[in-house]
């Protein structure tokens, strides 16, 4: 036969095509598979990484503070922390020091006192109209 005829695909022939299909949807799913665990691990380690993992030994004044947030121990943190915001940042406090306590009072009177003005405001809009 000349080299450029066509050459019907033998049983032989066909068989290595399939292997090769199939060898080529393992490695897909393989490649799949670990990217996903790769991509699972890497979400929790984020999660772990918002997660106050020591304290702070220097006291922060209140004027600083803006707010703060409660960490308790669960899952993916290992520690009970206050975590306090202030300006471009967070700071992992621990929660049975004084200072810290004194920090979550000035900022819970802080809000009771802009809640007090807020709903004096209301009445006294709704009462004058």
């Amino acid at each position: 036969m000349p080299s450029g005829a066509f050459q019907p695909h033998t049983d032989s022939d066909r068989q290595k095509q399939v292997h090769r299909t199939m060898a080529s949807s393992k490695v897909c799913l393989l490649t799949a598979l670990c990217s996903l665990m790769i991509l699972s691990t890497f979400i929790s380690s984020t999660e772990s990484a918002s997660c106050c993992l020591r304290y702070v030994r220097h006291r922060l004044r209140c004027s600083r503070l803006l707010g703060y947030t409660v960490q308790t121990i669960n899952t993916s943190c290992d520690i009970n922390a206050i975590i306090f915001h202030i300006p471009g940042r967070f700071v992992c406090a621990d929660p049975s020091a004084s200072w810290t306590r004194r920090g979550k009072d000035c900022i819970d009177a802080r809000r009771m006192k802009a809640d007090q003005i807020i709903t004096e405001g209301t009445r006294n809009t709704t009462t004058s109209a």
